[in-house]
């Protein structure tokens, strides 16, 4: 990762690391599905690569293979991928007062980097922005260090299961790991009634209308989950 040097040194970027180590085989199991995944839904191993490498968002991964096989317009790909990740907007917004001192490319890293296991460490160690600069540092280097095994650990397996496609059988089911470790962090996000009313809306509309072509049952729960709030925040 292109962290800036100073930060590999300090204390809280090995607390970072070994904060997420727990989740990290959760990590590593979903990203060597997907890299599966990836190749046996007739993908070429060149555009596999190119994909885990610039995308790196496991959810919108895996929601916009079917469509590209699908041989779906750009548009609805594009679409489902942008609504997939909208929850990043959100983390961005969060995480600005805490990362805004630093030069634009340092923060561009830091948001290519940050996923959701890592936000979610990081806002429950650090609850307010930093006042002095050795305080900022400490909070850039926690996550940093958990960002960077975070990214380690997805691309490290994500491009050993792209290499070992043909011989692990998506029939394991290894991506429920990552399905787990994704639903541990949504469970300690649910935090209030909005929230927890949010995510039931979402599952119930994802499940009543999964026969939806294109994988729109996706596109539906978010668009349903977010209308809800707005109009409950309303009242």
């Amino acid at each position: 990762m292109f962290f800036s040097p100073r930060l590999f040194k300090h204390p809280d970027f090995k607390l970072g690391m070994r904060e997420l180590a727990p989740q990290s085989l959760g990590i590593a199991a979903w990203g060597l599905m997907t890299g599966v995944a990836m190749l046996k839904s007739g993908m070429s191993v060149f555009e596999s690569v190119v994909m885990t490498l610039l995308v790196f968002a496991g959810s919108s991964q895996l929601a916009a293979i079917p469509l590209i096989v699908a041989g779906a317009p750009l548009g609805v790909i594009l679409a489902t991928g942008f609504c997939v990740n909208l929850r990043f907007v959100v983390f961005s917004l969060h995480l600005r007062p805490f990362l805004i001192h630093l030069p634009r490319w340092q923060r561009l890293v830091h948001g290519y980097a940050t996923t959701d296991i890592s936000y979610v460490l990081f806002t429950r160690k650090f609850h307010q922005p930093a006042q002095s600069e050795a305080e900022r540092l400490r909070q850039e280097a926690y996550l940093a260090g958990s960002n960077c095994l975070n990214w380690s650990s997805w691309m490290v397996f994500s491009l050993l299961g792209i290499a070992l496609a043909n011989w692990i059988p998506p029939a394991w089911g290894l991506g429920f790991a990552g399905i787990l470790c994704l639903l541990g962090v949504q469970c300690s996000l649910a935090s209030s009634r909005m929230r927890i009313l949010a995510s039931l809306a979402a599952g119930v509309v994802a499940v009543l209308a999964y026969h939806m072509p294109l994988k729109l049952n996706i596109v539906a729960a978010i668009v349903v989950a977010v209308a809800l709030c707005m109009t409950l925040e309303r009242e």
